[in-house]
């Protein structure tokens, strides 16, 4: 049994990220507010608004231990009802709001966001697990790189429906893309394969890189990645190739696989390659 990946310690890009995230915004014309967006529901402003009302939740519930009604969660199903409520809700308040109000409230949220971040212990345990990555319970430091994935791929979205090449960069995307892989053995699950099976997923272009999954007696293993040059080549099954730029939609549904399909390839086994493209790293 190989021995489980590394922390990804994310604390630090929050300042960098969010500083992205003012630039853009300062940079918005009147109409790149309105501009719709990969998330078929929201436009720009109201991507913004889901960032401001995040940050304002994650304050409110990590750092001061305010806790609002919620109803019973019994499953998925019922997490995912719940967190897209708050969502909406969030987003039709803040959502009202002038750009110039957003992107001022937006500032000044970030600058404690960032600070109570970097005052948790990476190592202690999360108050609530990733449950995309199919754990019910997680350590700090998985669930503060969960949250910069969110951060990341919501900004990514204005980004690239204003037209600007964005923050697809090796420092700010390799940890996303680091994160999001955290979620494939989950994905795999119910995948059965004889024990040694490993499937080769890469993913090009600034940020990207090559991850390895190994099927062990119970259960699909993430390769810890500076030991991926280990793998015994002649036990890959497949190799799903991905491209960087579609990657980030792909696993934040995005972008259906369908629609895809056309820019990745697999190669050996195709039931094995293509299970990854049923990863799915948000909660929703």
């Amino acid at each position: 049994m190989r021995p489980p990946p590394p922390a990804i310690l994310t604390a630090h890009l929050f300042p960098e990220l969010d500083a992205r995230l003012l630039e853009l915004m300062r940079s918005l014309e009147p109409a790149d507010w309105d501009r719709p967006t990969v998330a078929p529901a929201w436009n720009v402003r109201q991507i913004a608004a889901h960032l401001l009302d995040t940050a304002l939740r994650r304050l409110s519930f990590g750092r001061d231990g305010w806790r609002l009604p919620a109803p019973p969660i019994r499953s998925d199903r019922d997490l995912v009802a719940f967190i897209n409520d708050l969502n909406a809700r969030g987003v039709t308040v803040l959502g009202a709001l002038s750009p110039q109000v957003l992107t001022d409230l937006t500032a000044v949220t970030v600058t404690s966001l960032h600070e109570y971040l970097a005052s948790l212990d990476p190592q202690a345990e999360a108050a609530i697990g990733v449950s995309w990555a199919g754990e019910q319970r997680s350590a700090v430091w998985f669930d503060v790189a969960r949250e910069l994935t969110e951060r990341w791929h919501h900004q990514q979205q204005m980004w690239f429906a204003t037209g600007r090449e964005g923050i697809l960069t090796e420092r700010l995307y390799r940890p996303v893309l680091d994160c999001f892989m955290r979620g494939a053995p989950h994905a795999y699950r119910d995948l059965d394969a004889p024990p040694g099976t490993i499937a080769r997923v890469v993913i090009t272009g600034p940020g990207g890189g090559a991850w390895h999954l190994e099927r062990e007696p119970d259960r699909w293993a993430l390769v810890v990645p500076d030991n991926a040059v280990s793998v015994d080549a002649s036990h890959v099954s497949a190799e799903t190739i991905v491209p960087g730029d579609l990657a980030w939609r792909l696993f934040t549904k995005s972008l259906s696989r369908e629609q895809a399909d056309a820019s990745i390839t697999v190669t050996g086994d195709q039931r094995v390659g293509r299970q990854i493209l049923r990863m799915v790293a948000i909660v929703g």
